[in-house]
């Protein structure tokens, strides 16, 4: 059943494009008419047309050749129009489900990602995509083709002589079977070819993203050997899926000589017996070959289907992995906010984790308040602020912003009024004006310039060669850390939500650029609802309060002299950083 749904399904995507498909099937029709319509002609012209009078063969010829040079022309005209425009409506049905594909992972959340290799993703919206398009112009036509062939061929075969027509379709019952059998294995087969070559490109994409890592690392051949076992099992799974296409091959392909076999012994019975006439004969070894013609046909479209079928099947996985944070039914936009920010009895663990990440968390941070997260690695300090946008939903308890239920509103009017300014920054490919666009795409190029100039980042985009349109390389190659940080605040500057989340934006930097960047924050947080999460402690010296988050929830709060008078938790962290 499941095979069956997904064929269904598959169909449906030619709804768009009914009269393109439905004239690729007339014309593929029609082409196989010609086929079957010219050993007919030969047979009129050998068996009666040699036999008339001079004229009349004359006459009739002429008629024949104007007949034939029509059924060219339309023979022509159909596979210009199978080719062309055929493959145009499997090119549009591709562009429809990349587009669905890429939609539908956009709005996947952070546990998705969690669990999946970019390369293999990338492999089910290119590779997998065109095989399955293929599979969907080339499958219907194919099917048509051979079947008029086929069926046409026999019929008329049967009507030349039944004795030759049983010779050659005994074979047909033992090609059915074999062909079963075999499709079973290269299904299973062609399945295990895409997941190999999804492992491939993810290892490819992994090793070309951290290839400076690689280079300083000097392990370029530990990534060969690594390649090279990935690699080695992609050559074991297309050895095994060539090995059963090279028996189906061999055996398909093999048919036409045994069937051309039985009807030539048959025939020399026959002709001994004076069952049959040359003529006959001949124009059924002519079509003989229109029979065995689409066998080898289906051979190529039996790999397609297999192809363009697993393709599918992998394309069904992705879009009916449903998304676990998204829009509740009665979801309500979330006004202009405040900015009060409520943890009410929250606790937190990831898919896959086994331990506790918050327990029991409360937290309340008034609108406008700077307030700074500290504590050890692992004791939730990201996780906490990730609950806030609902890159993440709490196992227990509720985050709530001026009173809202985040769970309660729709995510895009929530992510609107929150701004991200990460650790390790993302840049896109293009310019320097294009990534700084991205934090609100309807801005004008003044206000661009006055996000920058407000992030500290004019000055070094001006002494750039070409200013604001600067290319700056994958993920911003170009520019420093500092740069790029800077690049990263002016989009949130250009944003101007009412909530800002620090998460360790200056840790990464030297002296020099976590100066710029700090005075950069600094201006971004005035007025605003800001959450840092800070590695330095000297970078929050100056927060309204800070709190000290364990594994067992907030263990401390309050200002910076509060908690050295306290003596506790934070004095033991700040007295680590600064015992020299």
């Amino acid at each position: 059943m499941t095979k069956k749904n997904n064929l269904k399904r598959m169909i449906t995507y030619y709804s768009k494009y009914k009269t393109v498909f439905w004239l690729d099937l007339l014309f593929a029709a029609l082409s196989a008419a010609v086929v079957l319509v010219i050993p007919l002609v030969v047979r009129y012209v050998t068996s009666t047309l040699v036999y008339l009078p001079r004229e009349e063969v004359l006459s009739q010829g002429l008629v024949i050749a104007i007949v034939l040079i029509a059924l060219i022309v339309l023979d022509l005209w159909c596979k210009y129009y199978i080719s062309n425009i055929g493959h145009v409506m499997g090119a549009k049905i591709e562009y429809d489900m990349r587009s669905e594909i890429f939609e539908h992972l956009q709005k996947m959340s952070f546990n998705f990602y969690n669990n999946q290799k970019v390369g293999s993703l990338m492999s089910r919206i290119t590779t997998d995509l065109f095989d399955i398009t293929e599979l969907m112009h080339h499958g219907p036509e194919n099917i048509i083709l051979c079947t008029i062939k086929i069926s046409g061929a026999l019929v008329i075969l049967c009507t030349i002589n039944i004795k030759l027509a049983l010779a050659a379709i005994i074979v047909l019952p033992f090609l059915m079977v074999f062909a079963y059998v075999m499709n079973k294995r290269m299904r299973s087969a062609f399945r295990n070819n895409r997941v190999k070559i999804a492992e491939i490109n993810g290892q490819i994409e992994d090793n070309l993203s951290g290839i400076r890592v690689v280079k300083s690392f000097a392990n370029e051949q530990i990534e060969n050997e690594k390649f090279m076992v990935g690699n080695k099992g992609f050559l074991s799974a297309k050895k095994n899926s060539y090995f059963n296409m090279g028996i189906f091959q061999a055996g398909v392909g093999n048919f036409s000589t045994i069937v051309q076999v039985f009807v030539i012994i048959t025939g020399i019975v026959l002709i001994a017996n004076g069952d049959v006439n040359v003529t006959d004969f001949i124009t059924f070894m002519l079509y003989i070959s229109v029979l065995t013609e689409p066998i080898n046909v289906l051979v190529n479209f039996t790999e397609q289907f297999q192809n363009g079928y697993t393709g599918f099947e992998r394309f069904v996985e992705i879009m009916d992995t449903k998304p676990d944070i998204v829009d509740s039914k009665d979801a309500i936009e979330l006004p202009s906010v405040r900015g009060d920010i409520s943890f009410s009895d929250v606790s937190f663990k990831y898919e896959d984790g086994n331990s506790q990440v918050l327990s029991h968390v409360n937290l309340d941070i008034p609108a406008g308040a700077y307030y700074a997260l500290v504590g050890s690695s692992g004791a939730g300090k990201t996780t906490l602020c990730s609950l806030i946008p609902r890159f993440f939903d709490t196992n227990e308890g509720s985050v709530s912003i001026d009173g809202h239920d985040v769970r309660t509103v729709t995510l895009a009017s929530l992510r609107n009024q929150i701004g991200i300014v990460q650790q390790d920054v993302y840049l896109f490919a293009g310019t320097i004006y294009e990534n700084i666009l991205y934090g609100r795409p309807a801005a004008s190029r003044e206000e661009v310039i006055e996000a920058a100039k407000n992030a500290n980042a004019h000055e070094f985009i001006m002494s750039l060669p070409n200013g604001y349109d600067t290319d700056i390389g994958q993920r911003g190659v170009k520019l420093s850390g500092g740069q790029k940080q800077r690049i990263s605040i002016a989009r949130v500057f250009l944003k101007n939500p009412p909530v800002l989340i620090f998460d360790e934006a200056t840790s990464a930097l030297d002296n020099e650029s976590e100066k710029v960047v700090q005075e950069s924050l600094e201006t971004l947080a005035k007025n605003r609802t800001t959450i840092v999460i800070a590695h330095r402690l000297s970078t929050i010296r100056n927060a309204e309060k800070i709190i000290v988050l364990t594994e067992e929830g907030v263990a401390e709060q309050g200002s910076h002299q509060e908690l050295m008078a306290k003596g506790g938790i934070y004095q033991n962290l700040y007295d680590m950083q600064f015992k020299n």
